[in-house]
C-alpha cells in the first residue's frame, strides 16, 4: 500500500502542471458554455433549437400551433451545415424574416426541413398507397427568424401554410389569439408576396391523413 502512495505522489509530481491544466481546461470549458447559456436565456434566443410552426385561419381567426420542436443538428445532420444555417438567420431582419441563404443552398435544408415533416405524417402515405381513403393537402414551407420586438422567443422556424391559403391570403388581418401575433400576420404577408417572386426559398410537401 506504501508503495502505491509513494507512486501516486511520484507521478503527481511529475505530471501536476498537466493535471492542472487540463482541470483548469474543463472549468473553463464549463465557465463559457454555462455564460453562453445565461446568454441565450436572458436575450431569450434559443438558434440550436428549430420549431415547426403551423399557421392557419379558422373562422376567421390566425391560429398558430407547433407541430413539432427540435435541435438543429438532428434535423440537418451536418455541423458546418448547421453553423452556416444559424450564421444566415442571425443576418435576418424585423422587414424580412426569411433567413438569406445563397440560392442553390436552400433545396438542402428546405429538403431536410420537408423530411422531417414527411416522417410525421408516413403513416398518411402507406395509406394511400394500399388505397385506404385519406386526405392530402399542400402545405408551402420555408425557413425563417422572425427577429421583431414582439417575438417572446427567437428561434429558427420552420413556417408551414396550406399552399392554397398562401396564395390567397385575406387582405385584412384576421382576429388573433394574441396581440403579439400580429407579428406572425407580417410574416405571412410577406411569405405570400416572396412565395410568387422567390419560388427557391419555399417547398412545397404533401400532407396525407
Amino acid at each position: 500500500m506504501k508503495d502505491l502512495i509513494e507512486l501516486a505522489i511520484g507521478l503527481f509530481h511529475e505530471h501536476w502542471t498537466k493535471v492542472l491544466i487540463g482541470a483548469g481546461l474543463l472549468t473553463l470549458g464549463w465557465l463559457v458554455g454555462w455564460w453562453r447559456a445565461r446568454s441565450r436565456w436572458l436575450k431569450k434566443e434559443f438558434f440550436d433549437r428549430i420549431n415547426f410552426s403551423l399557421n392557419s385561419i379558422v373562422d376567421g381567426k390566425l391560429l398558430i400551433r407547433t407541430l413539432m420542436e427540435k435541435a438543429c443538428e438532428s434535423v440537418f445532420l451536418n455541423q458546418i451545415a448547421v453553423a452556416q444555417l444559424l450564421a444566415a438567420a442571425k443576418r435576418t431582419t424585423a422587414e424580412n424574416p426569411i433567413i438569406p441563404l445563397p440560392r442553390d443552398d436552400y433545396w438542402f435544408f428546405l429538403n431536410a426541413a420537408l423530411n422531417e415533416v414527411s416522417e410525421k405524417f408516413a403513416n398518411g402515405f402507406m395509406m394511400r398507397d394500399i388505397g385506404a381513403p385519406i386526405r392530402m393537402r399542400k402545405y408551402v414551407l420555408c425557413l425563417t427568424n422572425e427577429c421583431d420586438g414582439e417575438i417572446r422567443t427567437r428561434k429558427l422556424r420552420v413556417m408551414l401554410i396550406q399552399q392554397q391559403l398562401l396564395e390567397k391570403l385575406p387582405e385584412e388581418m384576421p382576429a388573433l389569439e394574441s396581440p403579439n401575433h400580429e407579428t406572425r400576420w407580417r410574416t405571412l404577408q410577406l411569405l405570400a408576396s416572396r412565395y410568387q417572386s422567390n419560388p427557391h426559398e419555399f417547398m412545397i410537401v404533401e400532407v396525407l391523413l
